[in-house]
């Protein structure tokens, strides 16, 4: 049996169950800065057991296809915000909790332009950069204590094929 998962366009509608989608609205829902700036206003929810909100950046390596998917994570004590700083499109890996274990992952590629903030205790696979490296604004809790789950997969999930985006 073949574990292989495709990597289907990252949309709003898709990712609810999993979090967040950060793009522009089609028009901004206030123009400030004297008029030369929209401003598309909390388009996301952070979420945080205790401790504050932090923000690192992130540079990782690229990603090819087809890509091994060995292990999930999640965090149970906060949210997690990825904000590509170069456009580099990334794999994003979700998956549903089924009894405190990821059940099937799903796999999705970000446009440019797109930005995700997982949901607190969301399994999710490792940041992942499509074709080139990347680097990334990463919003999430810092504070005492554990907060990150890990699952390692039994045999691992390929994603081996992007599928195109919708014709609109």
């Amino acid at each position: 049996m073949s574990r292989t998962l495709t990597a289907r366009p990252l949309t709003a509608e898709a990712f609810a169950p999993y979090g967040d989608l950060l793009m522009p609205k089609p028009e901004p829902d206030k123009i400030i800065n004297q008029g030369k700036c929209g401003r598309h206003h909390d388009l996301a929810q952070l979420d945080f057991a205790d401790g504050r909100a932090g923000i690192s950046l992130f540079v990782s390596e690229a990603r090819h296809l087809p890509y091994r998917v060995e292990l999930v994570e999640r965090h149970p004590e906060g949210s997690q915000a990825f904000v590509p700083l170069d456009g580099v499109p990334m794999i994003v890996i979700v998956a549903p909790d089924v009894d405190g274990s990821p059940g099937q992952p799903e796999a999705f590629l970000s446009a440019p332009g797109q930005s995700i903030n997982l949901h607190r205790g969301t399994w999710h696979g490792v940041l992942a950069p499509f074709q080139q490296p990347g680097q990334y604004i990463v919003i999430d809790r810092i504070g005492d204590g554990a907060n990150l789950e890990e699952h390692w997969f039994k045999e691992p999930w390929i994603v081996t094929e992007i599928s195109a985006p919708a014709e609109g």
